[in-house]
């Protein structure tokens, strides 16, 4: 493949015009960092800001996804705004910021505002409400803060809830950053607020306005309240504006080298001459499409043109009939300038900017909106732009300038084909006129229906306006849709049809259905997929169209409205609450208190050092991987050759680069996999070699330039096909116990089903990231790995070394996120740098990116089951017998234990008396498959509860009464014959039902559902419990190491990685709580595999369990040696006393401690042992409410109940069961994983197109308890605390289940009372098409003969 596609080729002669159009431009950036003046004089134009910030030092911002859909690189950029004439700082995405574009503006970072000596108040009140988890995502978090408060230093609660959604999140579940974010809110910062213990603010006490109006002007002013414990926010305390940059002087700039110039005109003329000479000019406003381009489509744009300083394109004014608008007015501005323009031509005129308005509101996120603008979108000519079809079907007007004319465009002439437009090459889009609307008869909305709510790509939206006559015919009309072909497309028969047509005659709407279905006939295989899908939504917006149009006639004439297909759902602002008491009962001095994460500060900060965080070492080098992009083939020829001859390019290393090629074979527990291709490769991804260059450009550029030919062979994709075609692994796992076919026979009904649940991406923040670092001496090696693995990354790294595992050293500080995707894929990466660096001896750092990540790192395993349940008339289940299939892609990794742990859990919490259950694992030809949260008990679970809603139906009663009757009950054994102690789940599923009021909830919604046609809520109780333990015995053990210095002070050293989970605060706490110490005394450096040695893997929810008894073993060893000295200097005796006196007594003041789990050792077949030490139980309720004609949905409320035993620290406890509930939740919405068929590669390879929650998706109301007032008799585990990492994820299927509720009212309310079979994820597309009204059922597209799906799920 070339190193890049280079646009375009230019005549010498346009080169030199153009250097003699742009000789008199300076060449130096002047802008402010953080307060202090910077000038740069040679400024590499293809430098993104965040390469620049990193590049000096201050790596608190981060790089999430490169492509501005995550916000972890959010920086301030404070600037004079030309449109508003203000001051605005704006959070943007420096990962797609140009350094170029930051001239005579004010660069603010995480640094700037604060550091853990002396935080801004947003960072403090962040860490300090448990907000920051791994925290990789939260300085980009508390940026997004930040611009807000300078912006407003009193929002409202609506603009706090809304302040995120270009942020992402995938530890907390949201609720903590938005509960420590609306502290600042001025509903929830009043002194007079009831909830601040004042009487009441002026708002909550039905005065209905704010004392603070200026209605009481000569009163003392209210006192901002500042939560108990939180420094106060005083706004007149931030950075100032810096003086010389309101006076800064805003010149032409240029700057480059050979390969690429970048010019910063500040004049419409220079631009226009520019463009003259230089018609391909590449015109940069936001740069948020042309940076994606340039990063990953290896686009190369030798002249571009930066116009974000341009006022004259930044300007807007109101004109009689019309709005005009510079086509370089930013989005954000857009927004304002559209309400103005609501508030000038009224309500009426004032629609096509409502319409704008609202595109506007889910556009991207506020980070895009702060720097995309409307000639960006129009000139790049998505086919789903939001704003294109509103300015289509309003009749604007293009105004394009050229040097030597204006050319005037219709913008529904404007779109010619995919990516072509009518703009002339050397004009540019100067501005727009949106007509104003008819003062009456005329109406106008727009439509948008994306994956997710916020921040989201359209999969359709519309803009549809009609203009009606006196006696309601149809005097001109716009139906115009993106989404539905390669260009924003007008449906041209629908609008032919409802020419002179009668809008109150009932046969119109049948006419313009039939219309619209000839215009978007899409066929089954169309690019991009969902065919019904998308249909049914084009005609959807039609008919909440018409319905809403017909509402606002005043008709004389009796016409039908169908006036519950207007409007959307809408959210509430969303609360919380939690039981801050659970632990009251047992609380020590340390442990069993509230505590925040220990690093989560520094983390608010951006002072916590992650993998890529470390300083660059001397001669490093960057390494880049060449993947295969063939999903199974035989590699024909690998030639790095032209690779090598680029500019600073250093070596290619492969797989005749490891000391033998058994070296290069890695896996566990079955060595099957390699860590370089060698004669064929079976999945898109597979690392062939690794290039190593001067700089991650050069490594990225020279990547591309390797040649690799290859002959393509079969593949198999989904678990269907790896069934048709006996494709598996050789893993035969079976549970029996009973007799399955006498129960059969005997039963009085048996049903069978099928139970479908896709994968999940792990989407931790921090991609898999490793340094590594070769000693001169003796072939040792220093291995920083974002790894949940460190002695695995030890062994491997030595075996591809060819040394022994001695010489390797392996250390981790921290996981910006881990999920189980950094148990075993983490060591791909570091085996593959390792061998690198060997071979170079030097230095080797590789960061990968996401798309990059998520090829190569694997997911949860997709599980199909065919299961068949017998089932007596009194509602008792007899029989479970099931077929378990995972999909563990091209390697068997850990596929195994999951399949293994899907068998331990199909019984949910129910008791069945025969069971018989088998496993297998389809080896297909995607990427490798491997741990995710949960391990395979999700998956057992969904199974359970997809064949519990099954049979309840079959049956005809409640689901809920079902679950009751068949729970097991203290002391009853599992299939896999293990008693059931401490169990509390029947306990929680009553106390659930009662503090949520959910009785008394159902009624109400089966009468919200007899009233509404299409919107439908839904109601569901799902209770769980989760095995602790590590299913393969030897990996239940654990070691610590304790010192105590001269000083009082510890260190602590421990088996497990922090990652987010709190494990380390946990593990300080313990050593405090047995030591006697507070807990700032104790401190954990590192994981490292020369102080802890043959650890586990931090994994399977059990490290606190392991890691901490381990600590205390330790600690009770430095007892028993320091109690003589507590016994001679007394109860008060400090630390630093006790250890002086020690010491100079030559006591040994450093213990090793040690723990391994007892009395587990389950063994398959027989099926006899103990499989687990204990279960951590919980239950949860969700509600939702869903638009059966969209597919959009909202949860409107969840309840969770969990038992975590005695609890060591319930925040870091509740932080897990949010951030896993919001997971959970997301894993069985709105995550779909999708492979392009053509090409057997990854669809869903970034935010852009694979959708975890945001934080607009959290329950609307979210609650949290942990189950107290009860005894845990049999619990042996430190301080009787229960693991808490993986349990509470499946509790998130509650709002999958509680869909599936709400779409069996929709299906039964157009007569189908067929039993629902719902596959996981329950996307919005899989909605809609499980309902059955008219709508969808005329929308159906079928494929024809041999037609297949464009995009495949496996």
């Amino acid at each position: 493949m070339a190193p890049g596609i280079c646009v375009p080729d230019v005549p010498a002669e346009s080169i030199r015009s153009l250097v003699s159009v742009t000789e008199s431009y300076d060449d130096t950036l002047r802008f402010y960092l953080n307060g202090t003046k910077v000038v740069l004089d040679s400024a590499d134009p293809e430098v993104t800001l965040l390469e620049y910030l990193r590049g000096i030092g201050l790596t608190g911002t981060k790089l999430g996804c490169a492509e501005g859909g995550c916000g972890a690189c959010t920086v301030v950029v404070s600037q004079f705004n030309p449109t508003t004439k203000n001051i605005y700082h704006a959070s943007v995405n420096a990962c797609l910021a140009p350094l170029v574009s930051v001239d005579g503006k004010h660069v603010i970072t995480v640094e700037g505002i604060g550091n853990t000596k002396q935080p801004h108040p947003a960072q403090e009140r962040i860490a300090k409400s448990n907000g920051s988890q791994c925290g990789f995502c939260t300085p980009g978090i508390v940026m997004s803060l930040y611009a807000l408060l300078r912006n407003d230093p009193s929002p409202s609660e609506h603009d706090v809830e809304e302040a995120f959604d270009g942020n992402l999140c995938r530890c907390t579940g949201y609720r903590p950053i938005l509960d420590a974010a609306q502290s600042f809110s001025v509903e929830r910062s009043c002194g007079k607020a009831k909830t601040n213990g004042g009487n009441g603010c002026c708002m909550e006490n039905g005065n209905g306005r704010c004392c603070k109006d200026g209605i009481d002007a000569d009163s003392q002013p209210i006192k901002k309240f500042t939560p108990p414990g939180f420094i106060e926010y005083k706004p007149d305390t931030e950075l100032i504006f810096p003086p010389a940059l309101r006076k800064h002087e805003f010149k032409p700039l240029a700057f480059g080298n050979k390969q690429k110039r970048w010019y910063r005109p500040v004049t419409l003329q220079q631009l226009l001459e520019i463009k003259s000479v230089y018609p391909s000019a590449k015109i940069i406003g936001g740069s948020t499409e042309t940076q994606i381009e340039i990063k990953f489509k290896a686009m190369q744009y030798n002249v571009s043109v930066f116009v974000g300083d341009i006022p004259e394109l930044r300007q807007y004014s109101f004109e009689k009939d019309y709005l005009e608008i510079g086509g370089n007015v930013v989005l954000t501005d857009l927004e304002k300038i559209s309400k103005e323009a609501v508030k000038h031509y009224g309500e009426a005129r004032g629609q096509p900017f409502t319409a704008i308005l609202k595109q506007i509101r889910y556009f991207a996120g506020r980070q895009i909106r702060n720097v995309g603008t409307p000639a960006g979108n129009i000139a790049t000519a998505s086919p789903i732009s939001d704003l294109n079809p509103v300015f289509v079907a309003s009749n604007a007007i293009l105004v394009a300038k050229s040097l030597d004319k204006t050319t005037e465009i219709p913008m529904s002439e404007f779109f010619k084909g995919y990516r072509v437009t009518a703009l002339p090459p050397d004009a540019i889009i100067a501005s727009l006129r949106i007509p104003a609307a008819r003062e009456k008869g005329e109406y106008m909305r727009a439509y948008k229906q994306a994956k997710r709510k916020d921040d989201d790509i359209a999969i359709v939206n519309s803009a549809l306006r009609v203009a009606l006559s006196d006696a309601y015919t149809v005097d001109s009309v716009d139906l115009v849709y993106g989404g539905m072909a390669p260009i924003t497309v007008a449906a041209k028969k629908a609008v032919a049809y409802l020419q002179g047509k009668k809008w109150t005659d009932p046969s119109t709407l049948e006419g313009v259905m039939n219309a619209l279905e000839e215009d978007f006939d899409l066929r089954f295989g169309v690019p991009g997929g969902m065919a019904t899908y998308r249909k049914s939504l084009a005609l959807g917006f039609f008919y909440k169209f018409y319905n809403e149009v017909l509402s606002e006639l005043k008709a004389e004439e009796a016409i039908e409205i169908d006036s519950q297909a207007i409007g959307e759902i809408e959210r509430i602002i969303s609360t919380g609450e939690k039981d801050h008491d659970s632990s009251k009962a047992y609380t020590q001095k340390i442990l069993g208190s509230e505590r925040p994460h220990v690093a989560a500060l520094k983390q608010c900060t951006g002072e916590a050092q992650y993998t890529d965080d470390i300083p660059v070492q001397k001669n490093e080098l960057y390494g880049c991987l060449v993947l295969s992009t063939k999903a199974h083939a035989r590699l024909l020829s690998v030639d790095p050759s032209p690779a090598l001859e680029l500019p600073g390019v250093v070596d290619w290393v492969d797989h005749h680069d490891l000391p033998s090629p058994e070296a290069n074979w890695w896996g566990a527990p079955s060595c099957d996999e390699v860590f370089f291709a060698v004669d064929e490769v079976f999945t898109a991804g597979q690392p062939i070699g690794i290039i190593l260059a001067d700089s991650v450009k050069h490594a990225e550029a020279a990547a591309r330039a390797v040649k690799v030919e290859y002959e393509e062979l079969p593949a198999i994709f989904t678990i269907e096909e790896a069934i048709l075609n006996e494709s598996y692994f050789e893993h035969h796992r079976y549970i029996d116990k009973g007799d399955v076919e006498k129960a059969f026979q005997e039963a009085d009904h048996v049903f069978t089903g099928i139970a479908r649940m896709g994968g999940q991406e792990h989407f931790y923040l921090e991609t898999q990231a490793c340094v590594v670092v070769p000693k001169p001496e003796d072939g040792e090696m220093e291995i920083f790995s974002s790894t949940q693995n460190p002695a695995e990354t030890q062994a491997y790294v030595a075996q591809v070394c060819g040394v022994a595992a001695n010489k390797i050293v392996s250390k981790v500080k921290r996981l910006g996120g881990g999920f189980g995707g950094k148990e075993t894929r983490s060591i791909q990466l570091a085996g593959i740098c390792a061998a690198a660096a060997n071979k170079a001896r030097r230095p080797v750092r590789c960061m990968l990116n996401r798309d990059v990540d998520i090829l190569t790192s694997g997911q949860r395993h997709p599980f199909l089951a065919k299961w068949k349940v017998g089932v007596n008339k009194d509602g008792k289940l007899q029989a479970l017998d099931a077929d378990v299939f995972a999909n563990g892609g091209w390697s068997q990794d850990l596929s195994a234990a999951v399949c293994d742990r899907a068998l331990s859990h199909i019984d949910g919490v129910y008791l069945i008396p025969n069971v018989h259950v088998r496993g297998r694992i389809a080896k297909t030809n995607t990427v490798s498959n491997t741990a995710f949260r949960g391990f395979g008990g999700p998956q057992g679970m969904f199974i359970a509860e997809t064949y519990m809603s099954e049979v309840a139906d079959h049956l005809g009663i409640p689901v809920e009464k079902f679950r009751d009757i068949n729970m097991y009950k203290p002391g009853e054994i599992t299939h896999f014959n293990q008693e059931l102690k401490d169990w509390y789940v029947p306990l929680m599923y009553q106390q659930v039902q009662d503090e949520s009021d959910y009785a008394r909830r159902r009624a109400e919604i089966e009468e919200f559902n007899k009233t509404h046609k299409w919107n439908k809520r839904g109601l569901a109780l799902i209770p769980t419990k989760f095995g602790i333990s590590f299913t393969a015995l030897f990996l239940n053990q654990a070691g610590a190491l304790v010192h105590i210095y001269h000083d009082g002070s510890i260190l602590l050293a421990h088996g497990g990685t922090e990652m987010g989970q709190g494990l380390h605060t946990k593990m300080t706490m313990i050593a405090a709580e047995a030591l006697k110490v507070p807990q700032d005394a104790v401190f954990i450096s590192e994981t490292a595999t020369n102080t802890v040695a043959n650890t586990s893997s931090t994994a399977a929810s059990a490290s606190s369990d392991l890691n901490g008894y381990a600590i205390w073993n330790a600690c009770a060893q430095l007892n028993e040696r320091l109690a003589p000295y507590r016994e001679k200097l007394g109860p008060d005796a400090s630390m630093k006393q006790l250890a002086h006196a020690a010491y100079f007594d030559r006591v040994n003041l450093s213990a090793q401690g040690f723990y391994k789990t007892p009395d587990i050792g389950y063994v398959w077949g027989p099926n006899t042992g103990q499989m687990f030490f204990y279960f951590t139980q919980g239950v949860a309720a969700a509600e939702v409410e869903i638009d059966t004609l969209t597919g959009d949905w909202t949860c409107r409320r969840a309840d969770i109940k969990m038992d975590v035993g005695r609890s060591i620290n319930p925040a870091i406890d509740y932080g897990q069961i949010e951030g896993a509930f919001v997971q959970g939740q997301g894993l069985f919405t709105t995550e779909e994983m999708l492979w392009h068929r053509a090409s057997g590669q990854i669809f869903t390879k970034g935010p852009g197109a694979y959708k975890i929650p945001g934080f607009r998706d959290v329950p609307q109301v979210f609650n949290v308890s942990l189950l107290k007032d009860v005894e845990w008799e049999n619990l042996r585990t430190i301080q009787r605390s229960r693991g808490v990492g993986e349990p509470p994820l499946f509790m998130g299927s509650a709002v999958f289940f509680a869909i599936r509720d709400a779409l069996k009212a929709a299906r039964a309310q157009f007569g189908d009372e067929e039993i629902l079979h719902l596959q996981s994820p329950a996307t919005v597309e899989r909605i809609r098409v499980s309902c059955s009204d008219p709508i969808i059922q005329r929308s159906r597209v079928e494929p024809g003969e041999g037609e297949k799906s464009f995009f495949v799920a496996i």
